[in-house]
């Protein structure tokens, strides 16, 4: 492809060169790459543009009083955009139909099952987000929930390339402000829910709730729908800039208008969901526990309907829906009895999700575990402890992603707000003190790190897996 099909206002020469590739990384730059060079929290890319020109760049994507030598200089005061959608004419085909889901908690699991109910209805369906590239035969790890823009668009790309019709990514606030989402044709979007978290990087929590908007705003297709969980309390506000964008908007939930939850009953092995869609009611056995699953997997079944599926074949496939890794998964039942459940909760609002869902079936102590990440929103430490003070029978406090912090300062923020709870900073000895203390009536949760299969500790990502350690403890 040749550079001036994907940049305007290129003549000549310059228009005329061969595009190989694009790349953020100039140590991945190979002759015939664009170079997007940007400035970012520890890095600037700029500071690179000169040994990406000599590795082969032939054009660079950045800001005008950028220093651009021996290279075509394509300047735009926001080049990460420019990049985006230079990368998103290159990175051809993409999916036919192409799904997003914003939102503090649930993005994960409403992606996974997402492409469960189009696999399900037929379709060769693939999710991108923390848990990686999904599809029915493989999962691989991107590293982050919204990877960067060329490994996306790379991955969409490879998806459609591989037969993939169906696709559906998380759209993290991060990804959403530094444009790594940009230039797929995106038909359907989607809100789950709004909590205090990433406030290190975003600052306010109206700042936090517009990088979020940017999915609406300018991400999805100006004929696109949008699914909105009704019951949050920032949903209104989500609404109001569906409407304002002029999308086609889908609420659901308990104040849903397109699918209204009229009851939710938990079961032994799940919970029984009375529907109301275009007037009649239908019942739904969910097999997954908590209202919060209840409401990803309702965001879940509009995002397919809004894609096209026919709403009866979407609640029947909502009973065969198999649990997400890291979500409230059941990784063990100790000697005694006792259920060992593991979930990524890592925010307050996530901590009282994961607690309520299990606290039906729990007959005599809901045993907490959960500490708090290193590096990342202080504010939240407080908070998660008298979440799990309050609303759990024991707590145990330990040590989650330090990264560079001291772990017992985070440990001794959470305790602050859980007096009663009894700290222990090893995250393998508090699993196993745990288990040892649940009895057949208990059950124990294991929040904050889910699917992840390490711990950061320093500069080191040391091998860590919250099921595999249970598992370990339990035997």
């Amino acid at each position: 492809m040749r550079l001036g099909e994907l940049a305007s206002g290129l003549s000549g020469d310059a228009s005329a060169q061969t595009v190989t590739g694009f790349a953020i990384d100039h140590r991945k730059v190979a002759p015939g790459t664009v170079f997007g060079a940007f400035k970012g929290a520890r890095f600037n890319g700029e500071d690179f543009i000169a040994d990406a020109v000599a590795a082969g760049a032939i054009a660079v994507v950045a800001r005008p009083e950028a220093k651009v030598e021996g290279a075509v200089h394509i300047a735009d005061a926001n080049p990460r955009r420019t990049f985006a959608l230079a990368a998103a004419r290159f990175f051809t085909p993409v999916p036919a139909h192409v799904a997003a889901v914003t939102g503090t908690n649930g993005k994960t699991s409403t992606a996974e099952m997402t492409r469960q109910l189009w696999r399900m209805a037929g379709h060769n369906a693939a999710s991108i987000g923390t848990l990686g590239v999904t599809t029915s035969v493989d999962q691989a790890s991107t590293g982050l929930t919204t990877p960067d823009i060329v490994t996306f668009l790379g991955n969409m790309s490879g998806l459609a390339r591989e037969g993939v019709t169906h696709a559906i990514f998380e759209a993290s606030s991060h990804g959403l402000s530094q444009f790594r989402t940009e230039g797929l044709p995106v038909q359907v979007g989607a809100f789950t829910n709004l909590s205090r978290d990433h406030l290190d990087y975003h600052g306010t929590m109206e700042a936090y709730f517009e990088a979020k908007m940017r999915l609406i705003d300018e991400v999805v297709a100006d004929d696109g729908h949008f699914v909105v969980w009704s019951d949050d309390e920032w949903s209104q506000a989500v609404i109001d800039r569906v409407k304002a964008r002029g999308l086609s908007l889908m609420t659901v939930g308990e104040a849903g208008e397109a699918i209204r939850l009229v009851s939710r009953t938990p079961t032994q092995l799940g919970q029984q969901l009375v529907l109301e869609h275009a007037g009649s009611q239908v019942k739904v056995n969910l097999p997954l526990i908590g209202a919060y699953q209840a409401a990803n997997a309702l965001v879940s079944a509009g995002i397919v309907i809004a894609a096209g599926g026919a709403p009866a074949q979407v609640f029947d496939h909502m009973a065969r829906l198999q649990p997400v890794r890291g979500r409230l998964e059941r990784a063990v039942i100790t000697r005694e009895g006792a259920p060992v459940y593991v979930d990524y909760a890592h925010t307050p609002d996530g901590l009282v999700a994961a607690i309520a869902a299990l606290r039906p079936h729990v007959s005599g102590r809901l045993i907490t575990l959960f500490g708090a990440g290193g590096d990342r929103d202080t504010g939240k430490r407080p908070q998660m402890g008298k979440v799990a003070s309050d609303l759990s029978d024991v707590v145990i406090v330990t040590d989650d992603n330090p990264r560079s912090e001291d772990p017992a300062s985070i440990r001794a923020a959470i305790m602050a707000a859980a007096p009663d709870a009894t700290e222990i900073g090893g995250r393998r000895e508090a699993i196993a003190a745990a288990i040892r203390m649940a009895g057949k009536d208990d059950i124990v949760l294991l929040a904050g790190k889910g699917h992840e299969q390490g711990q950061i500790v320093g500069d080191r990502v040391l091998p860590f897996d919250d099921v595999q350690v249970a598992r370990e403890c339990a035997a």
